[in-house]
């Protein structure tokens, strides 16, 4: 019976309890591939199953949504001519039929079913796509749950237009700067916030306008000064909390505010009124179709982007990936390298 390295979790609560072990090698389904990994990324998800603070988690588990490898083998019903084809796996799972919304049967990979921060991973046929050529497997790797989910907030549901202005928040983390990349190829103005002025500087250099550190006063102020004459268009937010109030107060009357996460908590206000009289849209968005996760792939390659890395660790490092993620250091995708 073959056998593979993998990074497992034992039970959620601690670092420790993260362990690089030899584990039995998956074997294809009918539909399914075989992927040899060769190089895997993490995501804030990885990070809060570790912790515990995510819904129904179950041990041992391998973590991993993103990666990109070679399809090594195929299942029952698949084309043997896609062995050997070099790939980006989307980790969204059962979509379902309706675009608008995700299934009752949705999951996203590396939790429940074992994911990408191992030496293979199975998944439908369906969930890879072709590698652009431009990208190395550590690029590709750090496109996809973060991309998908960018590509979803800004686009399918955020509408974002070339010459509008969007606000990304939390600058910093991957999904914010994969968004950030996008924006600009479609030819939109982008300010950013952050609690780190150093973040903000490094969007700049990658071609934010500007961006305002919200533990400072004023902040809002900033941000509509910096979007002068046109205003803020779109907003993309994960954070919530208070904060949000001020999004709906700093966005264009008309605008758009759509947001994938709630990391800082409800908002303990809102001003209904105010939302209605400037005639806000907000939406919310999680992961995205199938269809999304080609589109993101397409932009990358036809405008040959490559993502923001933060840094890359050979997967025997796994914990000090962790950790750096854990106390949120980094700006851009933390990659793992499967391959010597």
């Amino acid at each position: 019976m073959a056998t593979m390295q993998a990074v497992v979790l034992t039970q959620p609560g601690s670092l420790e309890n993260l362990k690089l072990e030899t584990v039995v090698a998956p074997k294809p389904g009918v539909g399914e591939v075989l992927v040899e990994v060769m190089a895997s990324a993490l995501n804030h998800r990885d990070v809060w199953i570790v912790q515990g603070r995510y819904p129904n988690i179950k041990t041992p588990v391998i973590l991993g949504s993103d990666g990109a490898g070679i399809i090594r083998e195929v299942g029952e019903g698949v084309d043997p001519s896609c062995v050997g084809r070099q790939v980006i796996i989307n980790p969204s799972l059962n979509w379902g039929n309706n675009p608008r919304v995700q299934s009752s049967q949705y999951k996203i990979l590396g939790l429940p079913d074992n994911g990408t921060q191992a030496e293979y991973v199975v998944v439908p046929i369906q969930n890879v796509v072709d590698k652009p050529e431009h990208l190395t497997m550590e690029e590709a790797a750090a496109i996809p749950l973060g991309g998908l989910t960018g590509y979803r907030a800004l686009f399918t549901q955020g509408k974002l237009q070339a010459g509008e202005t969007v606000l990304l928040t939390g600058i910093g983390g991957g999904v914010a700067t994969l968004m950030l990349k996008m924006a600009l190829a479609a030819g939109a103005r982008v300010l950013v916030t952050s609690g780190s002025d150093e973040k903000i500087k490094k969007a700049v250099n990658l071609g934010a306008l500007g961006g305002a550190n919200y533990n400072e006063e004023g902040w809002g102020e900033k941000l509509m000064a910096l979007a002068e004459p046109n205003g803020i268009d779109l907003i993309v937010d994960s954070a919530g909390g208070d904060g949000f109030f001020e999004l709906t107060r700093i966005v264009n009357p008309g605008g758009r505010i759509v947001f994938f996460g709630a990391t800082a908590g409800n908002p303990s206000k809102l001003d209904q009124r105010r939302m209605f009289w400037k005639q806000i849209t907000l939406q919310g968005t999680t992961m995205g179709t199938p269809q999304d996760f080609s589109e993101m792939v397409r932009l990358f390659d036809v405008h040959k982007l490559k993502p923001p890395i933060d840094r890359v660790f050979p997967l025997t490092e796994f914990r000090s990936a962790y950790l750096r993620m854990w106390k949120s250091e980094q700006f851009g995708k933390i990659v793992l390298r499967h391959t010597a």
